[in-house]
């Protein structure tokens, strides 16, 4: 039987990205060090909340209301640590998302107006993670609508007419970044912009129920998906390429035309 051979760092940079994820909260608690990673090297990110996670508390005696906006300011100064370009928040019903045509024309409006080279989105394969636990719905639900936007409906002259009447005019995004998966295929190393991400979750305090263990938690799953490539830290996915392009001679490889 052959050797594997060794797992190397994902060095492809997209010169534009979008994340869509379902709440405030979940692009920090995914691939924020990533985001932040190619942000310094030059790409351009936006994030996209399909809610404002109004469900997210503790007390039923919550106002989902104050929440919603509680969670959506924590969110905005999360994305000033991370360097998004803008978060835009769609304001569908927490923990009630659905992959509907609503959701996903809301979803092709945001692509064809900021056009990513790449989007990244939860898995929606993931039901129970291999180390335990049960993916969110509403996790599901934004992973496989961002994936069914992406591809056919963003690029489709068919799919929503109407946006390219208004001038949004159909847009191939060239490759999907999945996470919280089981099926990683792809590291990128983070391990000099993971501080970003653990500072950007303290933004959201209204999540967090125990601060002082935020750290090393974090800390703890970056070291562990970085054994996988031989660094302190990285950030795991997998990575569905829809359409190749040809990489850019320099120290890492950029989306083609970005």
């Amino acid at each position: 039987m052959a050797d594997t051979p060794p797992r190397t760092p994902h060095n492809w940079r997209p010169g534009r990205f979008m994340v869509i994820v379902a709440h405030p909260d979940d692009a920090d608690f995914g691939p924020a060090a990533t985001a932040a990673k190619w942000i310094d090297a030059g790409s351009i990110g936006r994030l996209v909340c399909c809610t404002s996670g109004d469900a997210g508390g503790d007390d039923w005696r919550t106002d989902p209301l104050e929440l919603a906006a509680t969670r959506e300011a924590e969110q905005l100064a999360a994305a000033t640590v991370v360097g998004y370009e803008g978060v835009a928040f769609l304001h569908q019903p927490d923990g009630a998302l659905a992959n509907d045509l609503a959701l996903r024309e809301q979803l092709v409006r945001e692509i064809r107006t900021f056009r990513p080279d790449a989007v990244l989105a939860v898995d929606p394969d993931t039901l129970f993670y291999t180390d335990g636990g049960v993916n969110h719905t509403d996790h599901r639900a934004a992973g496989i609508a961002a994936v069914d936007a992406v591809y056919p409906a963003a690029r489709n002259a068919m799919s929503f007419p109407w946006l390219a009447r208004d001038g949004l005019l159909p847009h191939p995004v060239r490759r999907l970044y999945l996470f919280w998966t089981n099926h990683a295929d792809a590291w990128v190393d983070t391990t000099a912009t993971l501080h970003r991400r653990i500072d950007a979750l303290r933004a959201h305090a209204s999540q967090i129920r125990r601060p002082e263990q935020l750290e090393e938690r974090m800390r703890a799953w970056a070291r562990e998906e970085g054994a996988a490539i031989g660094c302190a830290a990285a950030d795991a996915f997998r990575v569905i390429v829809i359409d190749e392009d040809e990489p850019v001679s320099g120290e890492s490889e950029v989306a083609a035309g970005s």
